[in-house]
């Protein structure tokens, strides 16, 4: 294996080869806007070029998964939407399936559905401000700006479900705390009637824009063994031509009831990671649109009332709607022991739970294996021997984001 620690860079470094005669250490990050997020480059610099670079994390490392073992299960629901923000219900809801795969629990067929879509609105999202960003970080701001409007629109839908936007807290253990709204509806129907063609205005604007792709073709590239070495899943994976993908690999959520490609590309560059998070845009339309066509009918939460709020009604007139509002809010209810792991495919890859039970009310340990943190380690080998402004657009296009890469 190559050796890029700075001492031998250092002592193989001509001459002849320098840019200015000098080197000199620059600081990219932690707060340098760039960064998209509180994490450090120091970066070993002749001119623009880098030669030698060591990421340090855990500025905002917040505990979660010790805070979890002080947790009940609904509560953690909250701690894993503020890991990947940008695609907060998949966090979520796969936090839930985790502990249904636990508990042993088997969701209603609609449920199933009316995760795929809101998991695949998560998706889009995500995908939407990375590849926005990308495009901002190489001088083309307006379709940022656009795209925004449209990750509004998606945010206005979560409002439906949960109240919330950013931090969703969506769904339960075992479903939904409501069915879909009336309003709910109407928006996801105008959501897909005119969202493909104001997409298709982003994709005219860049992906055949001749600067944007001198700008990002052969910026940050990764082969498909180096990626696979790391530790890459998701469109980052994609991209350097592995055709992984969890949906497909293991199935969940009745994922196998659809039909959908997994966009693959062959460089692993920052053009093809932007490529594949493009073309997912459209498979997840496509998936969405099969699900809510198809919605089966049915409940929206399984029948486990010792993770399920009874009606508030009831609470207030019904002895027994009372205690179990007060076991669940209390957190009183024992799960059975055990020791599972599930994964999702997140905004950035495979996010999994790894959840160990004693038979206690707050889990024993648990684990969550966190995309960002895993490829983030490939970030100095991808952008030695590059130039500043291609690190930059590199890290975009990874989709780094700090707190998931913390967590």
């Amino acid at each position: 294996m190559k050796d890029n620690s700075l001492s031998n860079i250092l002592n193989q470094y001509e001459s002849k080869e320098q840019i200015d005669g000098q080197l000199y250490t620059l600081n990219l990050g932690p707060t340098h806007p760039a960064t998209h997020g509180i994490f450090q480059n120091i970066l070993t610099m002749d001119g623009e070029r880098i030669l030698h670079a060591e990421q340090t994390v855990g500025y905002i490392h917040r505990a979660f998964e010790k805070i979890s073992e002080r947790r009940n299960y609904s509560q953690i629901t909250t701690l894993t939407d503020r890991m990947n923000y940008c695609s907060a219900p998949i966090n979520n809801l796969g936090w839930h399936m985790t502990v249904e795969k636990l508990i042993g629990v088997k969701v209603p067929k609609r449920v199933d559905y009316m995760r795929v879509i809101l998991m695949e609105l998560a998706r889009i999202g995500d995908h939407l401000i990375c590849n926005g960003v990308t495009g901002m970080d190489s001088g083309a701001i307006t379709g940022l700006t656009y795209m925004f409007i449209e990750r509004e629109r998606i945010y206005d839908m979560y409002e439906q479900i949960c109240g919330a936007r950013m931090t969703t807290n969506m769904g339960r253990i075992g479903g939904f705390e409501r069915d879909f709204t009336p309003k709910f509806h109407e928006l996801l129907k105008d959501f897909l009637k005119t969202f493909p063609a104001r997409f298709k205005e982003f994709c005219t604007l860049l992906e055949r824009n001749r600067i944007f792709m001198d700008r990002t073709i052969g910026a940050g590239a990764i082969s498909a063994e180096r990626a696979l070495s790391y530790g890459f899943t998701g469109p980052n994976l994609r991209a350097a031509g592995v055709d992984y993908d969890v949906r497909v690999a293991q199935p969940y959520s009745s994922y196998e009831d659809f039909d959908f490609i997994i966009p693959v590309g062959t460089s692993g560059d920052t053009y093809d990671r932007f490529m594949v998070r493009q073309q997912e845009i459209w498979e997840s339309l496509k998936i969405i649109n099969q699900a809510y066509d198809n919605l089966p009918e049915g409940p929206f939460h399984a029948d486990v009332p010792d993770f399920y709020l009874p009606e508030k009604a009831d609470v207030y007139q019904k002895m027994e709607a009372l205690i179990y509002h007060f076991k669940i809010v209390m957190g009183e209810t024992d799960v059975p022991k055990g020791e599972v792991y599930h994964a999702v495919e997140g905004g950035n890859g495979e996010l999994g739970f790894y959840l160990v039970s004693d038979g206690g009310r707050s889990p024993y340990r648990l684990h969550f294996r966190r995309p960002c943190f895993i490829y983030y380690q490939a970030y100095p080998e991808m952008i030695t021997g590059s130039v500043i402004s291609d690190a930059i657009v590199t890290m975009c296009s990874m989709n780094i984001i700090a707190g998931e890469l913390d967590a």
